[in-house]
């Protein structure tokens, strides 16, 4: 199939390799170099990094976090806080893909970030993955206090598989009457089980992320089609109402395109206050990848726009980003 891409994007395009969930092992320890060689220089001044752990859910082990702060902040200090979640499909990465993410986070707006790293399918299929970001969000609000993070100002993000946990935690959240949640973050969100829209159908040999790999995706993730739990899969979800408000990203040519529009319109009819943004010519990651081309510099920009808005801070971001 021909895609209308970018025109910046189109000199990288041969560049970029396609994700491989066929061989996991492999392709983990491929991504595992690859962090830890774009993580080894990175300058870390101005933010104080802290690992920790949450008690794990219903016995299991406890669950790693890394907290990220202003070196500014001190005894006494409330800010909004972030519970960032790491994509890869459900079965790959881990708390070091978010780190450059987080420092920007702190730097840039002034809160509190913490990452989590939950348990990977297949090893640990669903409900593990989204039980231990609840987890982790249960631990960031009562060590609020301590960890210099305003209770009222919470809240939780993610992209890819990262969005649709954080999609699937916010659901827990309410239906629990867990930690309250400010604002959702859902970008490029994996949310939909079924692969039944359009995009999903149509887009089988895009770059980076194609259908092949979230069949594989899902198939490690767990749940037969009719069983799967709305915590698993955010768009079976049959109510909507009371979620936080919401900002989702669209790529235009992304299989997951329409479920993040799709799960934006039933927020909008549930009475959620959400923010959409579609952006033209891109594809599933393509702002990470290729950060230079001015729509990734717009969507890394309003994205950090939304997240000040989301989480009420008083940091200013215009000229701050890209």
């Amino acid at each position: 199939m021909t895609y209308a891409f970018d025109p910046e994007y189109l000199p990288y395009l041969d560049t970029i390799p396609s994700l491989d969930f066929s061989d996991l092992a492999a392709e983990r320890q491929r991504i595992s170099e690859f962090e830890a060689t774009v993580n080894a220089d990175v300058d870390v001044s101005g933010v104080v990094i802290t690992d920790d752990a949450a008690p794990g859910p219903d016995g299991a082990p406890p669950v790693r976090v890394r907290v990220y702060a202003p070196d500014s902040a001190g005894p006494g200090t409330s800010r909004p806080a972030l519970l960032d979640i790491h994509g890869g499909g459900f079965v790959l990465g881990s708390i070091e893909m978010e780190h450059q993410f987080a420092l920007a986070l702190v730097r840039k707006l002034g809160v509190v970030v913490v990452t989590v790293e939950y348990r990977l399918a297949p090893e640990h299929p669903f409900p593990a993955g989204v039980e231990d970001c609840y987890a982790a969000l249960r631990w960031m609000h009562e060590h609020a206090s301590t960890l210099g993070i305003d209770r009222d100002r919470i809240g939780i993000g993610g992209q890819s598989a990262g969005g649709g946990l954080a999609a699937a935690t916010a659901l827990l959240a309410r239906d629990r009457g867990g930690p309250p949640l400010c604002f959702q973050f859902l970008g490029i969100a994996q949310l939909d089980h079924r692969m039944e829209t359009s995009s999903m159908r149509a887009f089988v040999d895009t770059p980076f992320v194609h259908r092949r790999t979230i069949e594989l995706s899902w198939d490690s993730h767990g749940g037969d089609e009719g069983e799967i739990s709305p915590y698993g899969s955010p768009s079976v979800a049959p109510d909507l109402r009371g979620l936080p408000p919401a900002y989702i990203t669209a790529m235009e040519f992304d299989p997951l395109r329409d479920e993040g529009i799709l799960y934006a319109l039933r927020l909008m009819e549930a009475g959620v206050t959400v923010e959409l943004h579609s952006f033209p010519g891109t594809f599933h990651g393509s702002a990470g990848l290729i950060p230079t081309a001015a729509v990734s510099r717009r969507i890394t920009r309003e994205m950090f726009e939304a997240l000040s808005r989301g989480l009420a801070t008083s940091r200013p971001t215009e000229g701050s980003v890209g």
